[in-house]
């Protein structure tokens, strides 16, 4: 655990995100940001991300001043395409039928603004291999709650039996890279 000298803030609705964050900080306060995930648009994904996650963190530390904010966001990439949150359930099967037959990539974009606006953003990338679903597999995730919600339409679980191989950050693929938020928390507040 890491408890920075200063108030923390999670700049997301994301009930995965808060239970991640509480793995590493112990006291801390949910703000969702009121930005539009489709203002950037941009053909490189890894810029998309860290553009979002910073408008978020900005946003959020605007009315927060005196908090630590981290905001993220997450795509998959597949093929060359990005993958974010599906538009419907037959978008989300359409995402998950390609997600399982190829490997892909899934990229987080981290932003911490600390109070005085100081700011640190990385992008985090997991290479991910899904064992091939059956029509059936894919309906039922298609159709679980919060597939419409998550970038791909998949949620990844601690040892799920659907990834074949997983290079790279778990937390990350999860929506918040622990190790890198850690990091980057430490090189904010080197003595904590």
């Amino acid at each position: 655990m890491i408890d920075p000298p200063v108030p923390v803030v999670l700049a997301s609705s994301s009930d995965t995100r808060r239970r991640l964050l509480s793995r590493l900080v112990t006291d801390f306060e949910v703000v969702p940001p009121e930005v539009d995930e489709q203002s950037v648009q941009t053909a490189d994904a890894r810029a998309m991300v860290l553009e979002l996650a910073r408008r978020k963190a900005r946003q959020v530390a605007g009315r927060r001043p005196r908090a630590l904010v981290i905001a993220a966001d997450t795509v998959a990439v597949c093929c060359g395409q990005v993958l974010g949150k599906p538009a419907d359930r037959a978008d989300a099967l359409a995402m998950l039928r390609r997600l399982t037959r190829r490997p892909h990539r899934v990229l987080t974009g981290l932003c911490v603004v600390a109070p005085a606006g100081r700011e640190c953003a990385r992008c985090v990338a997991t290479r991910i291999q899904m064992r091939r679903l059956t029509d059936g597999e894919l309906e039922r995730l298609a159709g679980r709650e919060g597939a419409l919600e998550r970038a791909g339409a998949y949620a990844l679980r601690p040892d799920d039996p659907n990834v074949v191989q997983l290079e790279g950050s778990e937390t990350a693929v999860m929506g918040l890279p622990l190790e890198e938020l850690e990091g980057m928390i430490r090189q904010l507040y080197p003595s904590e």
